[in-house]
């Protein structure tokens, strides 16, 4: 995203509601990287929810990765 990623409103948004919510880190880092979470099921299940970053602070829903780790079944052994 590099210099693009500034200019974006949604950055911005996002910046301030951690700000308001007190986010407090160092803020070191690489500073380029978008992140993800993945749900991974057991055996063959595979992928079972995927979400990236499409912007800095762009979060995952809390209550998808709930509903995708109910999913979860126990590989038989």
């Amino acid at each position: 995203m590099m210099l693009s990623g500034f200019f974006r409103l949604g950055v911005w948004q996002n910046f301030f509601r951690a700000w308001r919510n007190g986010y407090s880190g160092n803020l070191e880092g690489e500073g380029f990287t978008l992140g993800g979470v993945y749900v991974i099921g057991a055996g063959r299940q595979g992928v079972l929810l995927e979400h990236r970053e499409k912007e800095f602070g762009d979060k995952v829903s809390l209550p998808s990765v709930l509903e995708a780790a109910e999913k979860i079944k126990p590989q038989a052994s």
